[in-house]
This record gives C-alpha cells, structure tokens and sequence, in this order.
C-alpha cells in the first residue's frame, strides 16, 4: 500500500489529526506530506517526524480535521546598496524548511523571499540570493552531492560580486561534507560556511533562527575565507561558534551544541545578543591573492571506513579485497590498534586479519589508522602489534577524525597517484591533522 491508497482507503488527508496503529504501537500525530511514496509521516506532539511503511499500519482513526496549509505573507525585498550580498546554496534540511502551525506540515522553500519571511532579522544584515542545489536528507548524500555543491561554489565564486556563501545542511553528515569541501577547494577567495538546526522550526527550543543570524553576520561583518561550520557554542542561545571544517564533531544526536571541534578550538565565537565577534585563534584563515583558487573535485569511489572491535573477522577485510578497494580508513582502538596479535591460541583467528591488511597493501589499496578516541593521536611505534602493521604497509593517521581521513583518502586518490597519496594522507593540508591534541578550550588563545 502506497501513501495515496493509505488516505483513500482511511478517508483521510494531509493536515489531518490522527491516530495510527502498527502492529501493537500506537501513534498520534498530523499527516504531513511525505518524500517516498511508501510511506505515511506524522508531525508528532514533541514536533519530532515519525514516519512508517504505509503496508504496515493496521487501522487509522482521524481524531480531528485538517485545516487548510496557509502560507505567510511573501516579503517584498528591496536590495540595500550599503550592505553585502550573501549566496545561500540550498539542499533542503530542517534549517530551510517552513512549517505551517495550524497543520504542522513542513514545507521547504528556495527563495530568498520565503526565507526571509521565516527569518526577517536576516534583511538588517546583507543582501541575500538563493538556489536549489539539491534536495535531500543528508543521511542520503554521496560523493556525487559534495560534487554538486562544489560546482555551486565554484560557479557563484565566478559571477562575482558576494561576499560569501551560506550553505544550510542536515547536521548528520555535516562533518563529512565541511571536510570534503575544504579538499576539493584550496584558497577560498570569500567564507564559504555551513549551517545546521538541531532543533525543526516548528519547535519552541529551535536553533535555525540564531544559527543562520550568526552566520550571516560572521561573513558580512569579518575577513575570514575559507569553509566552516557554524552551531549553538552552548546549549543556550546566547552564543554560536565557527567551527574548523576538518576537526568538527557531531557529539551528541539533539543537543544544540552538539558540535564540537576535536584536538582544535572554535575559529570564531559570535554573541547573539550584541552580535560581537571575537576570533579565538589569531591566525586564521583570510584570502590570500598571491594564491590562486584551486577546485579539485575528483573523487575516488571505491573508499571506506570500517571499525575494528573485539572479535573482529578478516571476512570483514575480504569484501575490500574482492571488490579491489583503492582506499580503507581503519578506526581502530586507542593508539592505533586491531586484533592482529596471537597472544594464545583463543586469539589464532586474529593472524587472518593481519594476513588481510597485507594482502590489501601488496595490492595497491592505501590504508590509513586512525582512533576510535575521540581526543589524542595514533602512536603506531608503542606497542608490537601496530609496528607490525606499519610494516605491512598501514599509515598512521595522526589525529585525523575517521570520518575526515576518509573523505581526504578519497579525494586524494580521485586526484593523485596512489603513491603520492601515500605521501599526502599523513601532511596537513587543510587543518586536518593538529600540532599538538587536546581539549577544546586549551586550543583558544
């Protein structure tokens, strides 16, 4: 049963109040529209989205009708020569969606009109244009998506006449995207930042309204250039931070200050109330025109990122082997280890998974270490077991993030020889790997 027979056959419609039971759970919510035709989306209470296979439910029973989705009214903008242009390059996301109260369905809009009649504090700050670049969830995205975007980029950059680029984004794979970026364009000529909600739009404790005020006023009002992620410092809303693109977390699945930058500090802090902004590392990132602006967004497919853990198999190795992988990030344990060693006999197995990382090397696939640690780097010359990995062929992945090093193994093998990304994977290119690691705020100057 598809969406559309799942109202027919209920007698029911989008905005209705309803209640629907699957199997033995029970579920009250608003219909709102859905973007897969097989399933039914209820806008519940909490203002959470819970969404079912339409096969699945059992009965549904309308609690209250539907009113009709009404849209506020379209601001008339009149650009304002004394303030700056901003480019947002839209891919869909909580952060650029409008809900309608009366129904609670969600609608997604790709004006600069409509945004601004979510957000009207954005007019007082700069001139704004949008663009639909791609619509999606960012569980979803691919290489192909970070592909799109840095098209996006690279043709705005080339029209002239912004002074940077918002980029709203779905926070779940933000990390991977802000990463991507920074590879796939070296020497920014204008701040190219990403921005999230924790929290949808239609809920009290949102964080879209502050997160894009900050980020609008961090580029109209600073010389930054360069990618980063803009989020609630804190919990509260009294503070957002710009945060480094290859050294930023998602710590937490709700909280506002979810994200958090790894072995590095925040770029920048901006105070909601007064809109103060105050850099916290004295050498960031600003255009440098003796460089030229570089895309490269080539990328290679055939790259992955596997997590080692107690009893772990070599047929877990064997699938990048078979299907002759160019590229594999290990997040192992602590310093940089896997079950490679034979202590005793119960640990025999762990011999197959050494034997696999040597038969994946002496074939060509570059395979990187890094930590399932959140803070610190890999030591791979500490204990016995690493050194033997090393001597198979593993690089040690300093203090990258796993899920940085993989986009970088990925982008440096879309774009070099295997053995010059053998050399580039473990150097600093874009901020990736730290001088020293610790704790966020020994990091701020």
């Amino acid at each position: 049963m598809k969406f559309e027979e799942f109202l027919k056959k209920f007698k029911l419609k989008e905005g209705d109040h309803i209640e629907i039971k699957t199997g033995g759970i029970k579920q009250k919510g608003t219909i709102i529209p859905s973007n897969n035709d097989q399933n039914v989306v209820l806008k519940l209470d909490s203002g959470y989205n819970f969404s079912v296979n339409a096969s699945k439910i059992i009965s549904a029973e309308k609690i209250s009708e539907g009113k009709k989705v009404t849209k506020p009214p379209i601001r008339i903008l009149q650009k304002n020569t004394a303030l700056p242009t901003i480019s947002m390059l839209l891919i869909g996301g909580t952060i650029s969606s409008r809900v309608d109260y009366k129904t609670g369905a969600v609608t997604v809009s790709y004006n600069p009109e409509d945004i601004l009649s979510m957000f009207p504090e954005l007019e007082k700050i700069a001139n704004f244009k949008a663009k639909l670049i791609s619509q999606m969830f960012s569980e979803d995205m691919r290489f192909v998506h970070h592909q799109i975007m840095a098209k996006a980029i690279q043709d705005e950059i080339a029209k002239g006449g912004i002074k940077g680029i918002i980029l709203p984004h779905g926070t779940d794979t933000m990390g991977y995207t802000a990463a991507m970026l920074s590879f796939m364009i070296e020497n920014p000529p204008i701040p190219i930042i990403l921005v999230g909600s924790q929290r949808s739009t239609d809920r009290g404790s949102t964080d879209a309204a502050m997160n894009l005020i900050c980020v609008a006023e961090f580029i109209a009002k600073t010389d930054y250039a360069g990618i980063g992620i803009c989020m609630h410092k804190t919990s509260e809303d009294k503070e957002c931070a710009i945060l480094p693109p290859c050294k930023t977390r998602k710590l937490h699945t709700s909280r506002r200050d979810a994200f958090r930058p790894v072995n590095a500090g925040p770029i920048a802090t901006i105070d909601y109330k007064t809109l103060k902004i105050e850099f916290n590392q004295k050498n960031y990132q600003k255009f440098d025109s003796s460089k030229k602006t570089v895309f490269k967004t080539n990328v290679e497919e055939k790259v992955a990122l596997v997590k080692t853990h107690p009893n772990f198999s070599a047929e877990q190795l064997k699938v990048f082997l078979d299907n002759k992988y160019k590229g594999l990030v290990i997040e192992g344990t602590g310093l940089g280890q896997m079950p490679v060693g034979v202590p005793n006999p119960e640990a025999k197995p762990n011999q197959k998974n050494m034997e696999m990382i040597r038969q994946l090397t002496k074939n060509g696939c570059v395979v990187v270490m890094t930590s399932q640690c959140i803070f610190g780097k890999v030591q791979m010359h500490v204990y016995s077991a690493a050194v033997d990995l090393v001597n198979a062929g593993v690089i040690a992945g300093e203090d990258m993030l796993p899920e940085t090093a993989f986009v970088k193994l990925a982008w440096l093998l879309g774009n070099y020889k295997a053995e010059e990304a053998k050399e580039l994977v473990g150097k600093n290119l874009r901020g990736e790997i730290s001088e020293r690691t610790g704790y966020e705020e020994e990091f701020v100057e």
